[in-house]
């Protein structure tokens, strides 16, 4: 008994350090690119977040750096990000060190959005397994109020691309009633914020995905 109430102690003056850190950071306003193990292209597109912040600064009045750090799962550098990115197409697997750390960096206060970028689905439901074991991805309904911070999106997730004739969902873990990571699935929210000549998508296309990014980010800094 004595022990779990060490550990309690500890976590709660971890997460408070946390909680002052997210303070402290929202004044510098950066956010990460979360730089995972596995084999799968972490990396991918490169010119997603640069074009996400530039817009965020535009229609938000925010002053979020365009350059744009990696950080890893496992580092006491994540604690400096209140909004973290995961994307890719392939594999992805966390130790039980990076899980833990994860774990607490988003009960903490962090913020974690996940898009797949094709093929990423199978990999990151058994890799937030692993950090939340004890949560599923549920479907957001479309009046969430991550749909309607400054842009309305009555419709909840934009589709930006085409690959299964699926609809664009848009899901979340919530944690003792609070989101603490957004994952959209056959959307490609990430893609969408590229440069337009990577995809050649139509400039409305990538209009609707940046403004459910800026409602992303502003519920990650505003919550």
């Amino acid at each position: 008994m004595k022990n779990i109430s060490i550990k309690y102690l500890i976590l709660v003056s971890i997460c408070l350090c946390f909680s002052i850190s997210f303070a402290q950071t929202k004044s510098t306003s950066k956010i990460g690119l979360l730089k995972y193990k596995g084999g799968g292209d972490w990396y991918a597109n490169p010119t997603s977040l640069p074009n996400l912040a530039k817009f965020c600064n535009q229609q938000l009045n925010m002053q979020l750096s365009t350059d744009i750090n990696e950080v890893e799962p496992g580092s006491a550098e994540l604690f400096n990000y209140p909004f973290v990115h995961i994307t890719g197409h392939g594999n992805i697997v966390f130790t039980d060190q990076e899980a833990e750390n994860l774990r607490t960096y988003l009960i903490g206060g962090g913020f974690l959005h996940i898009s797949d970028n094709y093929g990423l689905d199978p990999f990151i439901r058994k890799a937030m397994k692993k950090v939340f074991p004890e949560l599923d991805f549920v479907e957001l309904p479309y009046s969430h109020p991550i749909y309607h911070q400054k842009f309305d999106l009555p419709n909840g997730l934009p589709k930006i691309h085409e690959h299964d004739n699926k609809p664009a969902q848009g899901f979340g873990l919530i944690y003792e009633g609070k989101l603490v990571c957004f994952y959209d699935y056959q959307c490609d929210l990430g893609d969408g914020w590229e440069d337009q000549s990577v995809h050649k998508d139509p400039e409305e296309k990538r209009q609707q995905a940046l403004r459910m990014g800026a409602n992303l980010v502003q519920f990650a800094f505003t919550r």
